[in-house]
């Protein structure tokens, strides 16, 4: 396996208690980075057993003030945030754009979108205090090619894409870079969120006939978090198997 070099670095992964997350958690300890795990589930987070290299902060990602709680939580625990992954996330339900519930749409927007937004809000001040930064977003295939009933997150994740494009140049001549990942699905508890038919389709659009492994989905995180990708940013890096046509 390659050795990623995220030595003395301080990283910050939304999420970070289960799935995608999770798995970004231990190839960031794998590369000797502390990680601090930012996620609203409590009890999960106090069942992982992870080493005396990560740290918990309970947040809610929806709530600007939570994040803003989490970030001086977690500059109290570490002098320093030089890696943000924004990967929390829910799918929502499975309906045509017309039949949507409107409060699954609001919760899908709140957390996939506005979350990325808070937390980027809230961190990058300190990375232009520090002069340095990574911010990698978890966006989604969905956000470029959009999946039927599957409006709200797919609007989300092209949101995501945008958003980075435009972080990422702000902060361009500020020695932060900020990209984005734009996966297919894996097998991970979201699959609970959505129906069999939509996993199906899902599938059928995958030329490598397969979903993307987490541990995939954390060894390019991990580049796109090292010094190793050190010109790129506003970018977008694609992990679909084949799937996206641009």
């Amino acid at each position: 396996m390659n050795k990623i070099d995220l030595k003395n670095k301080v990283a910050v992964v939304t999420g970070g208690a289960q799935g995608f997350g999770l798995a970004i958690v231990e190839k960031f300890l794998a590369s000797e980075a502390k990680v601090i795990i930012w996620d609203k589930d409590k009890e999960m987070m106090n069942s992982l057993n992870l080493g005396d290299n990560v740290h918990t902060v309970e947040v809610d990602v929806t709530n600007f003030d939570s994040v803003n709680k989490a970030t001086e939580q977690s500059l109290q625990i570490s002098d320093s945030i030089d890696i943000l992954v924004n990967n929390a996330g829910i799918a929502g339900p499975s309906f045509k754009t017309w039949e949507y519930p409107i409060e699954e749409w609001q919760k899908v927007i709140d957390i996939d979108l506005s979350g990325v937004f808070y937390c980027c809000k809230s961190v990058v001040p300190h990375m232009i205090e520090k002069n340095y930064g990574k911010i990698v977003n978890i966006a989604s295939i969905a956000g470029k090619e959009g999946n039927p009933n599957a409006m709200p997150y797919s609007a989300a994740k092209a949101g995501v894409i945008a958003l980075t494009k435009s972080l990422g140049k702000e902060l361009a001549d500020k020695n932060i870079a900020v990209n984005c990942v734009t996966p297919a699905a894996a097998k991970t508890r979201i699959f609970d969120q959505i129906s069999q038919e939509h996993i199906d389709y899902m599938l059928s659009k995958i030329p490598r006939n397969r979903f993307v492994k987490v541990e995939e989905l954390a060894s390019l995180v991990a580049w796109m978090s090292s010094d190793e990708n050190s010109y790129t940013t506003a970018g977008v890096f694609d992990l679909s198997g084949g799937r996206a046509t641009y």
